[in-house]
C-alpha cells in the first residue's frame, strides 16, 4: 500500500489504520436518521495515542475503548467547506477498538431519503447512499480516502416491509423483522461502503448474477440485464479471475446522480439504463470492469482518478467487443472520441484539468473529475495497446491487476511498473507513446489512436442525403441502436430550422424518446433553437431524471441566455427537491442558486 498524503482527508492512517469496520445501524424514515454505533478495528502502527478520522455534518454522542470499557475524550475540529470536520479520538497504544456511538444529519450529503411518490411502486419510502467521491464521512465516521481498506459488517435495522442491501454479501427476501446481516470479506476503500433500503425484489440473471429493484420493476430489469453472466466470462477471459463472488446490480430510482456506481458486489445503477432494447448495457459492462480496475487495484488518491476510470473504459470497451464483437465497440469508442473532444474543448486545451494526474488540492474531488480521465485514460491505454500489441498488452494488464490487487496505487507507480514491466527500457518505445505527454501534459498528445467506425460511415450517409434535402423519414435507419443515433443528433448541422427540427421528430419521435440517452443529446437543439414543441419534454426529463450526465449539460446550456436561465430557475425549483446533493450542489453553482 502506498503512503500518498491525501488532501482530501483529515485521517493520518501512516500512524493509525483501520482495518475492519462493524456498523450496527437503525434506518429511521421518520427522523430521515441513521443511528447506532461504529466499531473500528485499529493497527496503531506508530504506538500513537491519538487516531484521527473524518465525519461531516455527523453527531457524534460518545466514544467508547475496546469491548465496554469506559468512554474516551474526543474533539471535532473545526469545520471545513466540503471537507467536514477531524474527529480526534483520545487511545493508548494498545487499543485495539474503538466504538462510536453517532447519528446521521437529515441532509447528510451522502443520504438520499425518497418519499413514496418519488419511487415507482409509489407507496413505501425509499433511501440509498453515494458515498463516492468523500462523502462517506456525512453517514459513518471512517478513514475516508481511497487509499485506506477495511473488511466490513453490518447489523442494519429497518422497517420490516422493506429489505437493506449493502455492497457485501445480500439476502434475496425480505426477512420478517426488518433485521439484515452483512459481510464483506475482502477489503474495500470507503468511497465503497453502500446501502440501499426499500421495497425490493430479486431476479436471477445467472448463477453468480441477479437484479434487485422495486417489484413493478424488476422483470424489465433483469430481461435488460440478462447477458450479466456472459460480461462477467468475457471479463475472466481477459483478466483474470472475479475477486468478489457475485455481481449483482440494483436499479435505483431516477434521482440517483450518476449512470452507475461499482460498489462491490452490488453496483447501482440508473434507470435509464433500461432502454427496453438493451443498448445501453456497456453502463453495465463498465461498472463490472470496476471490479478490477478500482475495486481491487484503486487509486491512492483523487488526483489519481484516471487510474481508476480510465482502465475502466479500457476494459468496458474490450468486454463489449468481446461479447457483441469489434464492430460494436469501435461505435463506443467512436463516441468516447467525442465525448473527449468536448470535454477538452470545455475546460480549455491548456487546463491542468485536462491532465490525466490531477492537482485536486484544495477543491472538492467530486467537482474536479471530468471526461479527461474517463476518456483520455482510455485512449492512452488504447494506444499502448496499438503500440505494442493486443497479446502482450494483455499480458501486462493482467499481471498488473495481480500484482496490486487489493492495494492502493499512484500515476507514479504505475509508470514506473510500466516502464519496467512493459517497455523494458526501450527509450525510442517510449518516445513513441510519449508517456509524459499523455499523463502529465494538457489536451490530446498528437499520437493519439485514430477510431473510424464503418457503422458510423453509414449514418454520416444518410445524414448527408438529409442535409441535401430528403426528408428525414425516407432515410435508411431501421437497424439503428442508439449508438448511431447518438452520433447522428451529434452531427446535426449547427443552425438547424424549427421546420428541420419538426421534421425530424415526425420522423423519428426524438422528443417523445424513453430513451434518457437520445434524450440528452436532442434536448440541447430544443434548447439551442427555440423548438418550442420539445420544452414540455425537456421539463419533464429534467424534473424526472436526477442523473447528473444529463443535468450538468442541459442547465447550462439553458443558462446561456435571459429567457432560458429564467426557464431553467423555474424548472429547478420544482426539480431539486428530488435531485440528490451530488447533482443539485453542481447545478446550484451553474444557476448560482441560492437555496429557498
Amino acid at each position: 500500500m502506498t503512503s500518498a498524503r491525501d488532501p482530501h482527508s483529515f485521517a493520518k492512517p501512516d500512524e493509525v489504520v483501520v482495518t475492519h469496520l462493524h456498523l450496527d445501524v437503525t434506518v429511521n424514515f421518520e427522523t430521515k436518521q441513521i443511528a447506532g454505533t461504529a466499531t473500528l478495528t485499529l493497527n496503531n502502527k506508530s504506538g500513537s495515542d491519538k487516531f484521527f478520522l473524518d465525519t461531516r455534518d455527523l453527531t457524534i454522542e460518545r466514544v467508547i475503548l475496546g469491548k465496554g470499557e469506559p468512554e474516551t475524550h474526543y474533539s471535532l475540529g473545526d469545520a471545513v467547506s466540503y471537507l467536514g470536520q477531524a474527529l480526534t479520538i483520545d487511545i493508548t497504544p494498545q487499543t485495539k477498538d474503538v466504538t462510536i456511538v453517532y447519528h446521521t444529519n437529515p441532509n447528510a450529503a451522502a443520504l438520499q431519503w425518497l418519499e413514496p411518490s418519488q419511487t415507482a411502486g409509489g407507496k413505501k419510502p425509499f433511501l440509498f447512499t453515494q458515498s463516492q467521491a468523500i462523502l462517506a464521512r456525512t453517514w459513518v465516521p471512517c478513514q475516508d480516502g481511497p487509499g485506506v481498506r477495511m473488511t466490513y459488517s453490518a447489523r442494519v435495522k429497518t422497517r420490516p416491509d422493506l429489505m437493506a442491501v449493502m455492497s457485501a454479501n445480500n439476502p434475496t427476501t425480505k426477512t420478517a423483522d426488518g433485521v439484515y446481516e452483512f459481510s464483506m470479506p475482502q477489503p474495500i476503500p470507503s468511497y465503497l461502503l453502500a446501502l440501499a433500503v426499500g421495497d425490493l425484489a430479486f431476479k436471477s440473471t445467472g448463477t453468480r448474477s441477479g437484479v434487485y429493484a422495486e417489484p413493478s420493476m424488476v422483470d424489465k430489469a433483469a430481461w435488460e440485464l440478462d447477458d450479466t453472466e456472459k460480461m462477467i466470462k468475457a471479463a475472466e477471459s481477459l483478466y483474470g479471475p472475479y475477486r468478489w463472488d457475485r455481481y449483482d446490480v440494483i436499479v435505483l430510482p431516477p434521482s440517483f446522480p450518476f449512470g452507475g456506481m461499482e460498489n462491490p458486489r452490488l453496483t447501482f445503477a440508473t434507470p435509464t439504463i433500461l432502454a427496453g432494447d438493451r443498448s445501453l448495457v456497456s453502463l453495465v459492462a463498465h461498472e463490472l470492469a470496476h471490479s478490477w480496475s478500482g475495486n481491487l487495484v484503486t487509486n491512492a488518491t483523487w488526483n489519481d482518478f484516471w487510474l481508476n476510470e480510465g482502465f475502466t473504459v479500457y476494459f468496458e470497451h474490450r468486454i463489449m467487443e468481446q461479447v457483441y464483437g469489434r464492430t460494436y465497440a469501435e461505435m463506443l469508442a467512436q463516441l468516447s472520441m467525442q465525448d473527449l473532444q468536448t470535454a477538452i474543448n470545455d475546460l480549455g486545451s491548456t487546463s491542468p484539468d485536462t491532465h490525466l494526474k490531477l492537482n485536486l488540492a484544495g477543491r472538492d474531488p467530486d467537482e474536479g473529475v471530468s471526461d479527461i480521465a474517463y476518456n483520455k485514460g482510455y485512449f492512452f491505454l488504447r494506444l499502448m495497446e496499438e503500440t505494442i500489441g493486443r497479446e502482450p498488452w494483455d499480458s501486462f494488464l493482467k499481471a498488473y491487476f495481480e500484482a496490486f490487487a487489493f492495494q492502493a496505487t499512484t500515476t507514479e507507480i504505475f509508470v514506473q511498473y510500466l516502464r519496467e514491466h512493459l517497455l523494458h527500457g526501450d527509450k525510442d518505445l517510449e518516445q513513441t507513446i510519449k508517456i509524459d505527454s499523455w499523463v502529465y501534459g494538457p489536451g490530446l498528445p498528437e499520437n493519439a489512436p485514430k477510431v473510424h467506425s464503418e457503422e458510423f460511415a453509414k449514418v454520416e450517409t444518410q445524414l448527408n442525403s438529409w442535409e441535401n434535402g430528403a426528408p428525414a423519414a425516407t432515410l435508411a435507419t431501421k437497424d439503428w441502436t442508439t449508438h448511431h443515433w447518438l452520433h447522428f443528433i451529434r452531427n446535426l448541422p449547427v443552425n438547424l430550422s424549427l421546420q428541420q427540427m419538426a421534421d425530424l421528430d415526425r420522423a423519428f419521435g426524438f422528443t417523445k424518446s424513453g430513451n434518457s440517452e437520445i434524450l440528452g443529446a436532442w434536448f440541447p437543439h430544443v434548447i439551442v433553437h427555440s423548438y418550442q414543441q420539445g420544452y414540455a419534454a425537456l421539463e419533464k426529463f429534467l424534473t424526472g431524471v436526477g442523473r447528473r450526465k444529463f443535468l450538468k449539460p442541459l442547465y447550462t446550456k439553458l443558462a446561456e441566455t435571459p429567457d432560458g436561465l429564467e426557464r431553467a430557475r423555474r424548472i429547478y425549483r420544482k426539480a431539486r427537491p428530488g435531485y440528490h446533493p451530488v447533482s443539485y450542489s453542481t447545478i446550484d453553482g451553474i444557476l448560482k442558486w441560492q437555496e429557498e
